[in-house]
């Protein structure tokens, strides 16, 4: 036998020992950690050990939790519809206490992608007695669009707002969403205390039952929470200059000209600039639909930077307005979010990745999450971090059952093996858990 034929046995022989090698060592299993009873066979369980072991920040759980996320990804499963979606997602589908059903929320939850993130938002806030308005970008998928009206669909309290924007980031077109919705919520057959806007990449960290008792405590009581101080001086750009919003295929962002606004802010109104997100009472979303101060500022504030930062504010600071409170700052604690530039100075960095400097939480983030006193967190992704979500899930929802007053049924537990939806196939998707 030649060379080359003794070259060519050698390097085969060689790569058949390395492939068995890594074969063998894939399948040797990892050490379990001291204390838990999970092995690591049953990664596709979710077990609520390795949930509870993430939340408290052990390290092992995190390797563990990795490696899981990597192993188990959604596969297609069966055809989606309504009554499996309702048989199968654990919706709690009757109202918990008295307490709650005397104090109705309405949401308006502003989305443009990912159906399953919205669908796993929706399972963890929705109430029976609640009012739930989804604006969707009018820039997104038909796919997309389609999805995310079946599923309103699906509920008798849950809809599409008829009219729809194509939204930019830091445009005008986010705050006209809201409005857009806050119109048809102000119906007066929908019976709602309290107007909370969210976006499809939320998720409460409370009860339904703990925010109607935040919401009912002092000081908050008949008041609107939207956080905020006098406009400072690093801000002003936003509003001392013309903006547009920009759209073209693929992309969308709002240009800052070099033109001034000549029009002084309507009414002599000081400016405001705080938090986007805010829980509003039905007296002060009529007063923002119909009063005159509201509407001119609403009009001023048309080609300004990131509007929704200074509308809802600077209105909840006139003092005869329903509800406000001309001296009101910081206070309410509405969203917790780990912002890029606050790192290592309010929060300990983002363990999943940034998206336009907001943390997308990952496993390393459970920790700093369920130590928070916010209403919500921002922002999650349930395709890029799943196992975030389904604890998530399992840090919630017990307590949300904890509080009831009703008879548990067994469908409202957490299951493991719920479907998330494939939008562009419109099926489900069997997700980590087997």
């Amino acid at each position: 036998m030649n060379a080359a034929k003794w070259s060519f046995l050698l390097c085969a022989a060689v790569s058949a020992a390395v492939c068995l090698c890594i074969y063998i060592t894939g399948r040797v299993k990892r050490p379990v950690p001291q204390g838990w009873s999970f092995d690591r066979a049953g990664c596709g369980d979710y077990p609520d050990e390795l949930c509870a072991a993430l939340f408290q920040g052990k390290a092992a759980a995190l390797g563990l939790g990795a490696e899981c996320e990597q192993l188990h990804r959604p596969e297609p499963g069966p055809e989606r519809n309504c009554s499996r979606l309702l048989a199968s997602h654990s919706y709690i589908r009757q109202t918990l206490s008295r307490e709650e059903a005397d104090f109705p929320l309405a949401y308006i939850l502003a989305v443009h992608k990912d159906l399953d993130t919205l669908e796993w938002l929706l399972r963890a806030i929705y109430a029976p007695h609640n009012i739930y308005c989804i604006h969707v970008d009018n820039k997104t998928s038909a796919a997309f669009r389609r999805g995310v009206g079946q599923l309103a669909a699906c509920f008798g309290n849950v809809f599409v707002a008829s009219r729809s924007e194509a939204v930019v980031y830091g445009g005008f077109s986010r705050l006209q969403a809201d409005l857009n919705c806050m119109q048809e919520l102000a119906r007066p057959r929908l019976r709602w205390r309290y107007a909370i806007n969210l976006c499809g990449q939320d998720y409460p960290l409370k009860t339904n039952r703990e925010l109607v008792r935040f919401l009912k405590s002092q000081p908050w009581r008949d008041k609107n929470i939207t956080p905020g101080i006098l406009q400072p001086e690093h801000m002003k750009p936003r509003t001392s200059h013309v903006h547009r919003e920009h759209i073209s295929p693929g992309q969308s962002y709002v240009i800052k000209t070099q033109a001034r606004k000549t029009a002084g802010v309507p009414h002599g109104l000081r400016l405001y600039f705080g938090s986007a997100y805010y829980a509003l009472t039905r007296e002060f979303v009529h007063f923002v639909l119909r009063d005159q101060r509201a509407k001119d500022l609403l009009q001023w504030s048309r080609d300004t930077y990131s509007p929704d930062e200074h509308y809802w504010v600077t209105l909840n600071r006139i003092a005869d307005a329903p509800g406000a409170d001309p001296n009101a700052e910081w206070e309410g604690n509405i969203r917790s979010i780990k912002w890029l530039d606050q790192a290592q100075v309010t929060h300990n960095g983002c363990k999943g990745h940034y998206v336009r400097n907001i943390c997308v939480y990952g496993l390393g983030d459970l920790e700093w999450l369920a130590q928070r006193d916010s209403l919500f967190a921002n922002k999650f992704e349930v395709n890029s971090h799943p196992l975030v979500a389904q604890c998530m899930e399992r840090w919630l929802r017990p307590r949300t059952l904890s509080q009831s007053e009703v008879p548990i049924q067994q469908e409202w537990h957490i299951k493991n093996n719920k479907c998330f939806f494939d939008i562009e196939n419109n099926d489900c998707s069997i997700p980590l858990m087997r």
